[in-house]
């Protein structure tokens, strides 16, 4: 019998053990950059004459590792593989596919401060954003093994005499997962796991600017020895690959997390038929959001302070649950601002591979680096910087914290996402006001409220329109189970990652009758 599943806990990284660890780990993955990883299609390793370069967003002369880059007939080839396994591994016994998964959550426990460390290399994360989101990985992977067992066999219907009836939950078909950088384990491998635990073959293309973690999650689901061809490792560019994958007439679904656009293009895409093509796709869409907390004027200032601040700059706001707007009533304003400014201006930045526990590291790339100064400059001509003015460090993609007050709420800074460490802040007067602002973009992810008065927590309970809603704490940090995660309008089909429903977007109801 299995233990409850419980989300995996954090550690303290200014506790002595929990540091020295880290800083182990962090030698033992400095030994290992440079190393180069290659595709698996079918249980085969297949060397390419092109590769992804990943490097250190903090030092960008520090290359992590090279991945093998998959052209069109390639990705042809990983279809056709996890076509081939996807007629054995779907008439797999659901508990049987459910302890690859709770080994593999064994395995990056034990190997939790390594992972951590292969993160804090290639994406430039904190190490408590690096460690969350491998204890994340672990839970997604503990959490739905415990879900298919749950799912798996017959489910019973009303009675009817003379007859057994019941409804079994049945696989779809060949998937394609296409996971973000931002997350490069956890999402990476909770799509992944949810499809494959199910009954489904995958070909996984992991974001090109955190391809080394995504191989070696494919490394640790072969020490599972998880069957040839179940699990495809296919990276690859968008322009090459991505449309061969997503319109191939034997992809039953797509599983993406990403921009906006990107996923504007995939659902569009999946919605044409194609020859031979016998389904309707399905698609499970995550795609961003621009989102806030709100502060009344009866909030703890402290405490929204924390979490405003906590929200908008943890991992360089790279985060589609980011606070990216803080909301504020006028009466508190100019007291909430100066706490804020206080608090965002302690961070500590820099390069996170050093021995020191920085706040923050570099942004993903060159191209992050550029848009985000982009919208910079449009601030400044949009609204008045209260912070941001100091130089970052060099070497490496690094942008300061950055505030901007007198924000209308049909600003660009307002309303488009920019997944940098910039804050829109904009006044409002009033509950209402200030629900009616922070509904007022396409999106829905995450939103967050801070008020001691009963009757705003409860205009925001129901009139407060996103996937995700918190009282009195910041709008990032959702636990698989404990606050399951989607929004709604141009966020997303609102897919509920680490809930109890999601497993069930990857199959389909059959109803099965016996006549006596």
């Amino acid at each position: 019998m299995l233990t409850p599943y419980r989300p995996e806990p954090y550690v303290d990284f200014a506790e002595e053990e929990p540091r020295r660890k880290m800083i182990e780990a962090l030698g033992f993955v400095g030994d290992k950059l440079g190393s180069t990883y290659p595709l698996r299609i079918g249980g085969k390793r297949i060397e390419t004459s092109e590769t992804i370069k990943s490097i250190n967003p903090a030092d960008t002369e520090q290359v992590i590792g090279r991945v093998a880059k998959a052209n069109s007939d390639q990705a042809l080839q990983a279809i056709a593989a996890a076509d081939q396994a996807y007629k054995s591994w779907s008439l797999t016994d659901p508990d049987v596919r459910a302890r690859y998964l709770i080994k593999a959550a064994a395995i990056i426990r034990r190997r939790v401060y390594e992972f951590s460390a292969w993160e804090v290399y290639e994406e430039s994360k904190s190490w408590i954003e690096a460690y969350a989101d491998v204890c994340e990985a672990i839970d997604f992977l503990d959490f739905y093994g415990r879900e298919m067992m749950r799912l798996g066999g017959g489910h019973p219907v009303t009675p009817f005499d003379g007859e057994e009836n019941e409804v079994r939950y049945v696989p779809l078909g060949v998937g394609v997962v296409i996971p973000p950088w931002n997350f490069p384990l956890a999402i990476m491998a909770g799509m992944t796991s949810a499809a494959i635990v199910t009954g489904n073959t995958v070909v996984l293309k992991p974001a090109s600017a955190a391809p080394v973690v995504a191989a070696k999650f494919v490394e640790v689901m072969e020490e599972c020895m998880l069957p040839a061809g179940v699990l495809n490792f296919c990276p690859g560019s968008g322009a090459e690959i991505g449309d061969t994958i997503v319109e191939h007439p034997r992809t039953r679904f797509i599983a993406f997390t990403g921009s906006r656009e990107v996923g504007e293009a995939i659902f569009a895409k999946a919605s044409q038929m194609q020859k031979g093509q016998i389904w309707l796709k399905r698609t499970i869409l995550e795609m961003g959001g621009k989102d806030c907390i709100v502060v009344t004027d009866a909030a703890d200032l402290d405490a929204a302070a924390e979490g405003a601040v906590a929200a908008a700059f943890g991992f360089q706001g790279q985060k589609c649950s980011a606070c990216s707007r803080l909301i504020v009533d006028a009466k508190v304003h100019d007291a909430l601002i100066e706490k804020v400014v206080e608090r965002a201006n302690k961070i500590t930045i820099g390069n996170t591979t050093s021995r020191e526990n920085l706040e923050m590291g570099a942004v993903i790339d060159q191209a992050a680096y550029d848009k985000i100064n982009g919208y910079i400059e449009i601030g400044h001509k949009e609204g008045k910087s209260v912070l941001g003015s100091a130089k970052p460090p060099a070497g490496g993609y690094f942008i300061q914290p950055t505030i901007f007050i007198n924000l209308k709420p049909n600003d660009r800074l307002a309303q488009e996402e920019i997944f940098g460490p910039v804050l829109a802040v904009i006044k409002g007067s009033g509950i209402d006001e200030l629900i009616d602002i922070a509904n007022g973009t396409d999106y829905g992810l995450t939103g967050a409220i801070f008020s001691n008065d009963r009757a705003h927590l409860e205009k925001a309970r129901h009139e407060f329109h996103v996937g995700n809603l918190y009282f009195n704490r910041k709008c990032t940090g959702a636990l698989v189970d404990v606050q399951p995660f989607g929004g709604f309008n141009m966020s997303g089909t609102d897919s509920k990652a680490g809930g109890r429903d999601y497993l069930q977007l990857f199959m389909q109801a059959k109803s099965i009758t016996e006549r006596w």
